[in-house]
């Protein structure tokens, strides 16, 4: 099985569009062979994730939370504060929410590639841009 490699600039794309997008790419559902127990994605190159845009009030009012297991030990991070610290967990978060609930959901997972800026590692071979 070979897999493509699709590199996408996030750039004044809007969240929800582009992590549906990437999801059915990264789970297969895009290929005419496709089997939901087999896992057949394709590579996702995702470039500029602190330009990606959200719509309506979702940058004040998006919340992100973490609990660290103690008492009083929950922390709340807006979607504006995260985009300063890391802007790549915004898309993997989103990205993750729309993949299976199942084991090969973690290996999809893993060929998605966010970058915070437009300096990429990963050469891509058969030039598939979205």
């Amino acid at each position: 099985m070979e897999r493509k490699t699709y590199l996408f600039d996030a750039k004044g794309k809007v969240l929800g569009r582009m992590s549906t997008e990437i999801a059915r790419i990264l789970s297969g559902r895009d290929r005419v062979d496709y089997t939901p127990h087999i896992d057949a994605g394709a590579r996702v190159v995702v470039i500029n994730a602190k330009d990606v845009a959200v719509t309506g009030n979702k940058e004040n009012a998006k919340t992100y939370y973490r609990y660290s297991g103690y008492a009083g030990g929950i922390t709340a991070t807006t979607l504006k504060q995260q985009r300063e610290k890391d802007a790549s967990k915004i898309i993997k978060g989103s990205v993750k929410g729309m993949l299976p609930k199942n084991k090969i959901a973690n290996a999809m997972m893993t060929r998605l590639f966010v970058y915070n800026d437009d300096v990429q590692t990963h050469q891509i071979t058969d030039g598939c841009t979205r």
